[in-house]
């Protein structure tokens, strides 16, 4: 799995998944990879403070042009994320001399997975493309010629933690503000004075750091693969042990 965060945050998330349990944890480049169950998964989208979104990659392959993209996104298995009743979205980053109009990737992948449903259930037989609140968010991640399809297991980016129901005219971002928090080893041990508070991001972070509350409470959005009994369960748990991760870590008294 994959973490996306902001450069110079790497290791404070890579610290905040190895406390969740994940295993193999590896800062990269504005993000960090890492392994677990799909528990980790959910604890990574409600736990994780300076995660933007945790991504699930599905298929990898290399392709020198759009042609060849094309036609290895039509190899996969598109019907065990998607099915012609549900909608999607794709979101792309390429930092590729071959690709380099991420939109044109964009259809391209569109095309690929839309004739795939085509060659299989008839013409006018496809899942449709939906912009906002897709039900199946898909990443197309490009570096070179090397091509990783994911699944976009946060839907919205995990910065809108959901406090905020109205904003100044440049707040800083949650997840940004809560990795600079935590990059000058600030627990909640001793006061914290934002004399410039603006909206009051710094110290709603800095609250919720302190008092040990979840930045998130939604999980992942609703796809084939994460919505099914079993995974329900798994949330329902994770839930359960977060609140009481709160309930045993609330702020000690200042002296």
């Amino acid at each position: 799995m994959v973490a996306k965060t902001f450069q110079g945050l790497e290791d404070v998330l890579a610290e905040e998944l190895r406390g969740l349990g994940a295993k193999n944890v590896e800062p990269g480049r504005r993000m960090v990879s890492f392994e677990g169950t799909l528990s980790t998964l959910y604890k990574a989208n409600m736990c994780c403070r300076t995660a933007l979104r945790i991504l699930k990659p599905i298929y990898k392959f290399t392709a020198a042009d759009p042609d060849s993209l094309y036609e290895m996104i039509k190899e996969y298995d598109w019907s065990s994320v998607l099915s012609l009743d549900k909608t999607f979205a794709i979101d792309t980053v390429s930092n590729s001399e071959e690709f380099t109009h991420s939109r044109y990737v964009t259809y391209r992948v569109k095309d690929g997975i839309v004739d795939w449903f085509k060659d299989r259930f008839g013409p006018d037989s496809r899942p449709r493309v939906r912009l906002q609140d897709a039900d199946v968010m898909i990443n197309v991640h490009i570096a070179g010629e090397r091509v990783t399809v994911s699944l976009d297991s946060s839907g919205e980016s995990l910065h809108k933690r959901g406090y905020r129901v109205a904003q100044t005219e440049a707040p800083i971002n949650e997840v940004l503000a809560a990795g600079i928090i935590l990059k000058s080893g600030w627990r909640g041990d001793c006061p914290l004075v934002d004399p410039m508070c603006g909206s009051g991001t710094f110290l709603i972070e800095a609250a919720l750091i302190a008092a040990g509350i979840s930045p998130s409470s939604r999980g992942p959005i609703s796809t084939p693969t994460f919505s099914t009994r079993s995974t329900m369960t798994i949330l329902r748990n994770v839930r359960l042990t977060i609140k009481s991760m709160a309930a045993t870590s609330l702020p000690k008294p200042w002296p």
